[in-house]
């Protein structure tokens, strides 16, 4: 991988965490999306925040990623709530543990540019940042299902 390469995947890695994050907030806070996007853009990508600094990350891959889970939400959860365990619903997930998961699999849906084995180990990275192995197993487990089913 040569060092744009590198660059890219550490912008998208970026972006992906920063989806995650914002989805939450939108869920929390029930925040617009236009306004949560510009928030996002002005102030928390590539910005430092008490003492944490974000990384830059690739703004129009952040914005499809928060776009289309918040277009897509119904499917996406349908999707989901089908690999879960009997009796188990979205509605009984971690949030933060919700927002991983549908962002993952809207870009198992969407995003095809994106290999789906990348995919699954970002999100399980992405996981492992809020979570311990148990949980990022987890996320492993509903997304590599979820790519089976998504991605013929």
């Amino acid at each position: 991988m040569n060092s744009t390469d590198n660059n890219r995947s550490q912008s998208r890695s970026a972006a992906r965490l920063a989806a995650v994050q914002a989805l939450y907030q939108k869920d929390m806070e029930g925040t617009a999306l236009a306004r949560l996007l510009n928030e996002f853009h002005q102030h928390r990508l590539g910005r430092e925040i008490e003492d944490d600094q974000y990384a830059d990350a690739e703004v129009d891959f952040f914005d499809d990623l928060v776009s289309g889970v918040d277009a897509r939400r119904e499917e996406i959860d349908d999707l989901i709530t089908g690999k879960l365990a009997g009796g188990w619903t979205v509605k009984r997930l971690d949030k933060t543990m919700l927002q991983i998961l549908r962002c993952g699999t809207f870009e198992l849906l969407a995003r095809a540019d994106v290999p789906a084995a990348a995919a699954i180990s970002e999100y399980v990275d992405v996981a492992k940042a809020f979570f311990d192995d148990r949980e990022a197993k987890f996320v492993n487990g509903i997304l590599d299902a979820l790519a089976k089913q998504v991605r013929k």
